[in-house]
This record gives structure tokens, C-alpha cells and sequence, in this order.
């Protein structure tokens, strides 16, 4: 069994075993939503979609800021 599976069952059955499992799961659950749905989208905005309009204009500019130094 891959070690993935045997961690996934580990906590599986001890939720399952509690008495609060399922309230625990949903409270994880949306914790988990919040920060990866609502944060990405107030804190987390797409600059380069934002500000260049082709592909390779933000290729371009990524490159760019990878390889200059910064002073």
C-alpha cells in the first residue's frame, strides 16, 4: 500500500471513529475553500492578464523580471 493511502486512511478512520468527525471534516472543508477560492481572488489578482494582452507580451515580461537584477 503507498505510503499516501495509509496516511489518508490513518486520519479517515479516526475522524470516523469520533464523535465530531463529520463537523471537524466540514469546518476543514470550508477553511480549505476560503483560502484557496476567496483569498486568490481579493488578495491574488491576475497582473498579467491584467496588463498585457498576448501571450508572448507576458512571456516577455516575465522573462525579463526573472533574469535583470535587481538593485
Amino acid at each position: 500500500m503507498n505510503p499516501l493511502k495509509k496516511v489518508f486512511l490513518f486520519y479517515y478512520e479516526g475522524f470516523k471513529s469520533m464523535t465530531v468527525g463529520k463537523s471537524l471534516w466540514l469546518i476543514i472543508l470550508i477553511k480549505l475553500f476560503i483560502m484557496f477560492a476567496i483569498l486568490k481572488i481579493f488578495f491574488f489578482p491576475n497582473l498579467l492578464k491584467r496588463n498585457f494582452d498576448s501571450d508572448s507580451d507576458r512571456s516577455n515580461y516575465v522573462i525579463e523580471q526573472l533574469t535583470t537584477k535587481s538593485k
